[in-house]
């Protein structure tokens, strides 16, 4: 499990398929609300809150955003109290969850080098979609598969050259720079491959 502070009250969870076989979940665990859920999703709002120092009440807003063959990211928002309030619901926490379901994936890359031979490997394999992006030193590669197979095997071949990312696409097209905004893996292979 990663966490990352977005802002003063949103954090990010990202838990890899891992993660959750890990706790003894799985997807329609969280999609049925279960209780073994509800347990999991405390631990990681106590975790949170030591992690970044902020006591987690009230109402928070959850999005959840399932990751097809890699696990699920989660954005948790702080809903803002009167101090009245946060006496009244101190201790209490109320869900509301938004459940969103991506077939896009983005992988994360020290250098360029990397994507180049990841972009031979999965041309080969039938891929050619694809956009680059370059955000605090490092390149971001954005892909999507149709089928769950076929997540699974684009994870596969893209785990040996960079790693799983727990940034999503909507924060990449704000704040990345676009190297390549459509089609990344075809024109990478034609100008470095073919």
């Amino acid at each position: 499990m990663r966490l990352e502070r977005l802002n003063y009250n949103k954090i990010k969870i990202f838990l890899s398929l891992d993660d959750l076989i890990d706790k003894g979940l799985t997807k329609e665990d969280i999609w049925k609300d279960s209780l073994k859920w509800h347990q999991l999703f405390h631990e990681m709002l106590e975790e949170a809150s030591e992690t970044f120092g902020f006591e987690i009440y009230g109402s928070v807003a959850v999005e959840i955003f399932s990751v097809q063959a890699q696990g699920m990211i989660m954005i948790v928002t702080m809903e803002e109290h009167t101090e009245e309030e946060e006496l009244l619901q101190e201790g209490f926490v109320e869900m509301q969850v938004t459940i969103d379901s991506t077939e896009e994936s983005v992988y994360e890359f020290k250098e360029f080098d990397d994507i180049i031979l990841l972009a031979g490997t999965l041309y080969r394999n039938g891929f050619d979609e694809g956009s680059i992006y370059y955000w605090n030193n490092k390149y971001f590669c954005i892909l999507k598969a149709d089928s769950s197979q076929a997540a699974k095997q684009l994870f596969a071949l893209t785990e040996e050259y960079g790693s799983l990312s727990s940034l999503t696409s909507h924060y990449l097209l704000e704040y990345g720079k676009p190297i390549i905004k459509e089609k990344a893996i075809q024109n990478i292979h034609h100008y470095f491959h073919g």
